[in-house]
């Protein structure tokens, strides 16, 4: 275990199952309450670092694959007995998941509800048959095409068949009743809304479970999360519990 600085916030360097834990601590003193940025850590990080200033620690735990491999799902779900025997952290925590660390959210708060307090999905694939395979608007280059089938061991044509796909576990998410804010691009390329996100936003809103939608005039897939970040620290402090 080391430590260095993040953002002008102390940052431990640890392991967990195999793979390099990141946990940021807060400067003012720590609520006890914790959130997990499922994917590229580094990047878009204004959420992570309001809610540090509110005092949450902020982790992230390097996936085998950005597509979601079942044993990546489970190592974060366990995360959170870890964090709360070894740090006192809550049993429960909020996800900060965008683009593809969006389906990891969907995996999770479906998977693993007694874990998972909120989601704060941002332009998250929903649909895999729209990114990475590019059936429709969205997807990414063939590069990206190919990096999914090495990562997941499976062909184009095993994907038209999969019943795995995030879209697959909605029911259970929507069963769930796990609260979550969608923010999305009205002009995404990669992972187009009406290909991905409106699915998520249509069943939570059949079901009556709580959903915030935030769309985003003109915005193609970046920049992730909003102007003014405000509504989305709210809606995880509100539902963090």
């Amino acid at each position: 275990m080391r430590t260095d600085t993040w953002m002008g916030f102390t940052r431990i360097i640890d392991e967990f199952q195999g793979h390099e834990l990141l946990l940021v601590k807060p400067n003012c003193a720590p609520n006890g309450h914790w959130a997990l940025k499922t994917e590229y850590f580094v990047d878009f990080p204004d959420v992570q670092i309001k809610l540090l200033e509110q005092g949450y620690h902020i982790a992230h735990v390097k996936n085998t694959t950005r597509w979601t491999l079942p044993s990546d799902t489970e190592r974060q779900a366990a995360l959170a007995p870890y964090l709360h025997e070894k740090y006192g952290l809550s049993e429960k925590f909020a996800v900060i998941g965008m683009s593809c660390g969006g389906m990891q959210g969907i995996y999770l708060g479906a998977k693993h509800p007694e874990v998972v307090s909120c989601l704060y999905l941002d332009a998250p694939v929903v649909n895999l048959l729209s990114c990475p395979g590019k059936v429709g608007r969205g997807g990414p280059t063939e590069k990206g095409m190919a990096e999914f089938v090495n990562a997941m061991g499976m062909s184009f044509k095993d994907l038209l068949a999969s019943r795995e796909h995030p879209l697959d576990y909605l029911p259970q998410l929507v069963k769930n009743k796990v609260p979550v804010c969608l923010v999305c691009g009205d002009s995404d390329s990669v992972v187009p809304y009406d290909e991905n996100g409106i699915y998520l936003y249509n069943a939570y809103t059949a079901a009556g479970n709580i959903i915030e939608l935030y769309m985003k005039e003109g915005c193609d897939h970046h920049p992730h999360s909003l102007p003014d970040n405000q509504p989305i620290i709210d809606f995880i402090l509100k539902y963090d519990r």
